[in-house]
């Protein structure tokens, strides 16, 4: 039905736009006259900043051409950023209709999402999840338990991906740092109103989202929100086979799971902005969002063969199952900023969050007779509270010297009460004891920006973080606590080549992993087909932060119609790497297999990563206005504790790449366009005994939009339209016994009508 295409050629085609670049760069140079030596890039920062207009003499024929700048791009914050930092705004986020941000992230230089097409996975930068990537809303760290897959794009304002870390942010970023920034104060008067209906297989999704703007006085307000429904259905299958030291067939079995799910949400993020008499200002933002999801499962296992000396247990041969779940997230972020006579400036950050999680679930096991062996409840209630402030003064040093300090401090408190009952009796020995966890966070930090003359500037910054973890149970009376410290040098520099656009940045950083609160203190969390590949899982309270040191070098050409063309590389040298690893336990409920995460030693790992954006007619003036987007990267790693081969970082690709094109054809108000989203087949060796594969993901998206007027625009996009199966593996081999897990996951297009309004 579709036009089939080899995606491993678009790492030459993409690769390949980079020849081009000495056109490009003599494109620019003959279209624009040279600069006077006495406008340099400081002077051109302050006219971008003050909004002034700037006139450029045409040789020619004397003809004045004028530009006004009404403050800076999202191009030129890139450029002018002394620390590696793209910034994507309303276009990318509105370009493809896309339902929720994982959908609009997949495609951004040096980011993947895990996970099957259309059901969200972990973002990941440079092909690092697991909490190597941070990620922060409003600068601040995300809640426990939130997902980017329940954020929708109309609450965002942009999206800043930081390559190398910064002093001001924490420094628990050893990939990079992505930074969703909820929407601003509202620059237009009208209203905005979208609605759009998704299709999947039949399912209808509607989605409302509204944002009215106002002002009252010194006050100016932003209230915005959206109201959601989605419907699911999911198919897979797992093949399993196991052979006994002798090599022959001790397990052969099929497994189908069937699940419908429904999902309704609301998000509320209002945003008030006030100006006091002496000029100081006031931003307080709270943000709502609750989702309940309610979900019906059928599993049916087929046992082919199973031979008599199999010590596992007998499974069941259908499963019921049906769960609700119910997410309140109530967070409110606070600025205040003061401006002193000598351009010192003082922000003041504070906020709060209350988080709420109920999940519950029934199961009902039967033998291949049709009779009930198992009904198995489970009711886990999590509560989440925090509290945080801190700030930062800047003041300037002289001419393009800018020096800056502050701190962080956040308290968090978790109270988790998880009752699992199998035919009434406890699943495991703390089923139905509470769980009361606290953490407190404590930063400060020093960072001075300075440019040491027109092509030159330099970010040196220093960080020091401490955490605290504890944790008691409360019927087994066990107390749990973790402390670590950790001190971050931090050394950013760019050079911008004379002459032109051009330039080079070099990163060095210091920076770490600190394990999540589930790794260090968690409830166990059962399987309830108890395998190596399915086992149970907890954590483990004396785990150590992951540190790494690491370098970025790029090269980066900006070409004139907001372009660029650039390569990145980088590399992390890792010590203290955190890995799961799976043993035969003897536990209070007989032998299982339990997963728990351990410090395992070192790893290395480095990349490259290429990124053109630019509109055709840059290079060809009379060519169709296609606008290209495309970025591909390559990665390498290696743990030293794990044997090889593919003893890679865990569930880091070798490849990925996204190739997009947006065609606005002449004569009519329409614009088509799409992308191709591919990361090929990889195998991870992730421990010893373990071995995990994952299929090749191919995601073709497609778009139309049609602009009726300037206030009414229409946007029928389809995701996902190839919708192939994806696939993955698991092979553990352990005490001479081979256990292997094939999974065939179903995946489906996803259609949307979108309707755009300002009112």
């Amino acid at each position: 039905m579709y036009p089939k295409f080899k995606l491993r050629t678009l790492a030459l085609a993409v690769a390949g736009v980079f020849s081009v670049m000495p056109f490009a760069h003599a494109q620019t140079t003959t279209s624009e006259p040279p600069k006077n030596t006495e406008e340099t890039d400081q002077n051109a920062k302050s006219k971008q900043k003050t909004g002034e207009k700037k006139t450029d003499a045409v040789s020619k024929d004397n003809v004045q051409k004028v530009t006004i700048n009404g403050g800076r791009t999202e191009m030129d914050e890139r450029r002018q950023s002394t620390a590696a930092k793209m910034i994507f705004g309303r276009e990318e986020l509105d370009r493809n209709g896309d339902s929720s941000i994982g959908e609009v992230l997949k495609r951004l230089p040096g980011v993947t999402v895990g996970g099957r097409p259309g059901r969200g996975g972990d973002i990941r930068m440079r092909g690092m999840g697991n909490g190597y990537t941070q990620i922060l809303i409003n600068g601040e760290r995300a809640p426990r338990g939130f997902s980017m897959d329940s954020l929708t794009p109309d609450q965002v304002e942009r999206i800043e991906i930081i390559r190398g870390a910064v002093a001001e942010f924490s420094t628990q970023a050893i990939a990079g740092t992505i930074n969703i920034v909820l929407r601003e104060e509202y620059k237009q008067k009208n209203i905005d109103l979208k609605f759009s209906l998704g299709f999947e297989q039949g399912r209808i999704a509607p989605n409302l989202s509204l944002t009215v703007p106002g002002e009252l006085g010194n006050l100016s307000y932003a209230l915005s929100g959206s109201v959601f429904q989605n419907r699911q259905h999911d198919e897979s299958t797992t093949f399993t086979t196991e052979k006994d030291p002798a090599g022959n067939d001790a397990l052969i079995q099929n497994q189908a799971d069937f699940t419908n799910r429904k999902t309704t949400g609301i998000h509320l993020t209002p945003r008030f902005n006030y100006r006091f008499e002496n000029g100081d200002t006031l931003m307080v933002q709270p943000f709502l969002m609750n989702s309940r999801s309610d979900s019906n499962n059928e599993s049916d296992v087929n046992q082919i063969f199973r031979s008599p000396t199999l010590v596992a247990p007998l499974p069941y041969a259908v499963a019921n199952f049906a769960a609700h779940g119910e997410t309140t997230f109530l967070r409110g972020f606070g600025n205040w900023q003061h401006k002193f006579e000598d351009n010192a400036k003082l922000n003041i950050k504070f906020g709060g969050g209350l988080g709420k999680m109920d999940n519950s679930s029934l199961r009902y096991q039967f033998d291949k007779d049709g009779k009930q062996i198992d009904v198995i409840s489970d009711v886990n209630n999590t509560r989440d509270s925090s509290i945080n402030t801190g700030g930062k003064y800047t003041k300037p040093l002289g001419e393009g010297h800018t020096l800056a300090a502050g701190w962080d401090v956040e308290a968090g408190k978790r109270s988790q009460t998880r009752v699992s009952l199998d035919n009434g009796l406890p699943q495991f020995a703390e089923s139905g004891d509470n769980l009361e966890a606290s953490t407190r966070r404590l930063a400060v930090f020093a960072q001075d920006e300075f440019d040491i003359n027109a092509q030159f500037s330099a970010y040196a910054g220093l960080r020091w973080e401490g955490i605290k973890t504890s944790s008691t149970t409360a019927n087994a009376g066990q107390s749990v606590d973790n402390s670590s410290s950790v001190w971050s040098p931090l050394l950013h520099g760019v050079w911008r080549i004379p002459n032109s656009k051009d330039q080079i940045r070099l990163g060095l950083t210091s920076t770490y992993r600190a394990p999540a609160l589930n790794d260090l203190i968690a409830l166990p969390s059962i399987s309830n087909l108890n395998g190596p590949t399915r086992p149970d899982r907890t954590g483990n309270p004396s785990l150590k932060p992951e540190k790494s040191k690491g370098i970025d070098l790029a090269f980066e050409h900006y070409l004139t119609r907001a372009g660029i063309l650039s390569a990145n590389f980088f590399m992390r040298d890792i010590d203290d790497l955190i890995r799961r690893r799976t043993l035969l336990v003897n536990t209070s409920t007989g032998l299982r297999w339990v997963s728990s995460p351990i410090n395992i030693g070192h790893a290395t790992t480095r990349g490259i990563e290429l990124e053109a954006k630019f509109q055709l007619q840059e290079f060809f003036p009379d060519g169709p206005a296609i606008d290209v987007r495309s970025n591909y990267s390559h990665f390498w790693s290696k743990v030293d504790d794990i044997p090889g081969p593919n003893n890679r970082l865990d569930s880091q690709p070798a490849q990925t790449a996204n190739f997009g094109l947006d065609y606005r054809p002449a004569g009519i108000s329409l614009t088509v366009g799409g992308n191709i989203n591919w990361t090929p087949a990889y195998i991870t060796q992730s421990s010893e005994t373990q071995i995990n594969s994952t299929g090749i993901k191919r995601q073709l998206d497609l778009y139309g939009l049609w602009k009726f007027n300037p206030n009414l625009q229409m946007r029928l996009s389809a995701n996902n339209l190839r919708a192939n199966d994806y696939l993955s593996g698991s092979t553990v081999t352990t005490g001479g016994i081979n256990h292997i897990d094939y999974n065939t996951a179903k995946t489906y297009t996803t259609w949307s009508l979108r309707l755009e309004m300002k009112i």
